[in-house]
């Protein structure tokens, strides 16, 4: 299969562009869309042919289930039954955006996105392009990142071709995603509300709304079951070995620059880090200020792909100081390093 890129306008797609990603999906083929967060691989959800063609493209698991993106609150109606009155609180206060909120199954709806569950995630996604071709479509999508199952996921459209050309119909080129880490993920189904995947929207945010929520910590094997995506041990992950540091600022350059010794490596390193990684001679890919989370969660998938290409023998990070997103980015580098991280003092 040969995968079209179409570039297309982040603010004001053009009619055609979507009207030729219409007619893929509604071929029942896949369609890289951009959303605020990453990169998606949107097919009609209640197409199953096209579902299965997500979970063959990705190599995903069946056992790890998809998000149905709608464009406005009708769309629930063929998704969700039993709507919660706390999801119009939320849907209010955070959508469109990046915010998933678990609802109770619609009967209809293939089991096979929801890993067996009676439950489904549905997000309102935050960008224009996606907006555009959900309402055009006239159907709920599903859409997972874009990319290998457990790879670090797309920001960009260059990325999504790396992984799957050959494998989709089409992509469409927005330019970088704004946010750059997946949607938060929350359970409405249970009291208290639960958290099953961080994002930009904290928990201090979601609490304002739900009062007690609860950030759940659990960490899956890939073949459990799990009733939202990003709960897997190995996630995010690059081919190269990834060591996770943490500890304080002079012990975690102090350990970086012992490792150089001994092994080829590229530093995902802050701004503080950079003098003392440019004394030691040691490859450096920068993500931001250490206690800027939103300027970190914005490059830390793309930063993952460039040390993947780099050829170093390991890549070696620290996790980022501070709330709100930064919450996210610690997350997603637990799971990148499959649980295991070294504590410096």
């Amino acid at each position: 299969m040969k995968t079209i890129l179409l570039p297309v306008s982040a603010t004001d797609p053009a009619a055609q562009t979507i009207v030729a990603a219409v007619a893929q999906i509604s071929a029942g083929q896949l369609v890289a869309m951009p959303t605020e967060t990453v990169y998606g691989l949107a097919a009609d959800a209640h197409n199953p042919e096209a579902v299965a063609r997500i979970f063959a493209a990705k190599g995903r698991p069946t056992t790890d289930p998809l998000i149905v993106h709608i464009a406005d609150q009708t769309q629930l109606a063929t998704v969700a039954i039993d709507i919660p009155a706390l999801f119009f609180l939320l849907a209010a206060a955070f959508w469109p955006g990046p915010l998933t909120i678990l609802l109770p199954r619609h009967p209809d709806l293939s089991t096979t996105i929801t890993a067996g569950f009676d439950t489904v995630a549905v997000r309102m996604p935050a960008h224009p392009v996606a907006l555009a071709l959900i309402r055009a479509c006239g159907t709920p999508l599903v859409a997972p990142s874009a990319n290998l199952f457990s790879h670090p996921s797309p920001t960009t459209a260059q990325h999504v071709m790396h992984d799957l050309t050959g494998r989709i119909a089409m992509v469409l080129d927005a330019g970088a995603c704004r946010i750059g880490v997946e949607s938060t993920i929350v359970d409405i189904t249970r009291t208290p509300a639960v958290i099953l995947r961080q994002g930009d929207v904290s928990a201090e945010q979601l609490s304002t709304v739900l009062g007690d929520v609860i950030v759940q910590q659990r960490t899956l094997a890939t073949n459990q079951a799990a009733p939202a995506p990003g709960m897997l041990l190995k996630h995010y992950a690059p081919r190269t070995p990834l060591t996770l540091l943490r500890g304080p600022v002079a012990a975690i350059q102090h350990a970086v620059v012992r490792m150089q010794q001994t092994e080829n490596i590229i530093w995902l390193c802050y701004a503080d880090d950079a003098v003392c990684a440019a004394r030691a001679g040691i490859a450096t890919i920068m993500l931001g200020a250490r206690d800027d989370g939103v300027q970190v969660a914005r490059q830390l998938f793309a930063a993952l792909r460039q040390a993947d290409a780099a050829g170093a023998a390991r890549i070696v990070v620290a996790e980022p100081t501070g709330a709100g997103v930064a919450a996210a980015v610690r997350d997603r580098l637990f799971r990148a390093a499959e649980g295991v991280f070294t504590q410096v003092e």
